[in-house]
């Protein structure tokens, strides 16, 4: 993403005044039943009413009024957008940072030093692929995010498969930041120990329990600015978690001598969708485009914040791997010394990040759930039926991060799966199918190219990480 890599919060914050819902105007019954929200309310039919704000406040004005007007204007612009240029830079560096920065030094080392050139390409890659995905919005001017995209090459199967893989992508991500919470809430209080007749869980289990029971009540919120807040709060963890290892790197006495290697071929494949992971926030994008005041300006924004953003990763990756070597845990917090300080910092830092994620990774589910219940359900009771959804959806998602406690081949599968796909290989099939009489002869090759190369990494990729998975778990279950 990091989400979904990480997704609502971000588009929250940024977007100022949400379009409101019209109860007056159901969707139709042939819209797809996992649209997404658009800048934080469904993706149905709205009303251009600038009144309300809340996703779950109807509008005020009526046809006419004089208080309304439209706030689309003739290309499809929002005309209080307000976002400058470094507003915007600011938000997908935002959107991009996240849980992928914890695998970056393992990766590194297993992969070899040169496989940063991957990691540098992936990232021109994306790049692209964002400015490409601002090509699409210019030209379709009602399109306002990644489904509405999909749906106008492609069709109902266009959104479709846009919403099923960013559903895929919310879910297993989720799982990946369950994992990270467990690993490191595990070393934060290790050599506890805990005795309770029922149920018969380790330590490490129980205290991950007991986070995501308190982590629980954030799925009740339906105060946008509330769920807001908690996205600012992981952005605030990921930059302090860089801090930390840069200050360990050059203030902890630790010598960053150890080799790394030149290139591990074989290890390629599965890094690839950790590298991956780290840059998918493609989904996010259409809502930074539409909230600039010059959109024509995205392109440099797209540049900007990918070459800051790689810039960190290669940086994080370099002196983990250089720091620890071998020995480097998928999760760089794991690795560092428990004794400093800023390791105890690190380490509530990356356990914090996943509670404030739970919300707001949901936030998009829960919000088209509550506006596909009848029109003449009570608010508690459309309160009531979403928190209980989100809450059996996360006590599946607990229940498989502890059932899979393998950080790194969740993650890299997520990244092959699904992340690459969205940052890669549709954003260039969407852009080729609406812009077809537009482009040239080598930008028809390139896009083919990296189709192509997308799909590739996709399937070795999957295949790896999944191989990886599954002899993890059998090891993990022999005597």
């Amino acid at each position: 993403m990091e989400l979904g890599k990480k997704m609502m919060g971000v588009k929250l914050k940024m977007v100022g005044k949400l379009p409101c819902f019209n109860p007056a105007e159901p969707p139709h019954k042939s819209k797809v039943a996992s649209e997404l929200v658009n800048d934080g309310c469904s993706a149905v039919e709205w009303s251009s009413c600038r009144v309300c704000v809340e996703e779950n406040k109807v509008c005020k004005c009526k046809d006419g009024d004089e208080a309304c007007g439209n706030d689309i204007d003739d290309n499809g612009h929002h005309a209080k957008a307000s976002s400058s240029f470094v507003h915007s830079v600011i938000n997908m560096v935002g959107m991009l940072i996240g849980l992928g920065q914890l695998s970056t030094p393992y990766a590194l080392e297993n992969g070899g030093w040169a496989s940063v050139f991957l990691l540098v390409g992936l990232g021109i890659a994306c790049a692209y692929t964002s400015h490409l995905m601002g090509k699409c919005l210019q030209v379709s001017a009602k399109s306002r995010n990644f489904q509405d995209i999909g749906q106008r090459a492609f069709g109902m199967k266009g959104r479709l498969i846009a919403s099923t893989l960013l559903f895929m992508e919310i879910f297993l991500a989720l799982v990946s930041y369950t994992i990270s919470l467990s690993d490191n809430l595990s070393t934060v209080f290790k050599g506890t120990h805990f005795e309770m007749p029922w149920p018969h869980l380790s330590a490490r289990e129980l205290l991950t329990v007991f986070a995501v029971l308190v982590a629980l009540p954030s799925l009740w919120l339906r105060d946008l600015s509330s769920i807001s807040f908690l996205s600012s709060g992981g952005i605030l963890m990921s930059l302090l978690i860089f801090t930390t290892v840069g200050w360990t790197a050059a203030f902890s006495g630790i010598k960053a001598n150890q080799s790394i290697p030149v290139l591990q071929l074989h290890n390629i494949p599965e890094i690839s969708g950790l590298y991956i992971f780290s840059y998918a926030g493609h989904i996010v994008f259409p809502n930074i485009y539409k909230a600039m005041k010059d959109p024509s300006k995205f392109t440099k924004v797209s540049i900007v914040s990918f070459t800051l953003v790689t810039i960190l990763y290669a940086s994080l990756a370099f002196m983990g791997a250089k720091l620890f070597g071998p020995e480097v845990n998928p999760q760089i917090t794991l690795s560092m010394p428990r004794h400093l300080l800023v390791t105890k910092i690190a380490l509530w830092a990356t356990v914090l990040t996943p509670m404030t994620k739970y919300a707001l990774e949901f936030a998009p589910i829960a919000i088209q759930l509550e506006h596909n219940l009848p029109a003449n359900m009570s608010s508690r009771m459309k309160m009531i039926i979403r928190a209980t959804i989100g809450s059996l959806v996360l006590i599946g998602i607990l229940g498989l991060a502890l059932a899979v406690p393998y950080f790194q081949h969740v993650l890299g599968l997520t990244g092959s799966l699904v992340s690459i796909s969205i940052s890669i290989i549709l954003p260039c099939a969407f852009y080729m199918k609406i812009c077809w009489s537009q482009i040239s002869k080598p930008t028809l090759v390139l896009n083919a190219i990296l189709i192509a190369i997308g799909f590739l990494f996709a399937v070795v990729g999957t295949i790896s990480s999944s191989k990886s998975l599954i002899q993890s778990v059998q090891r993990g279950h022999s005597p």
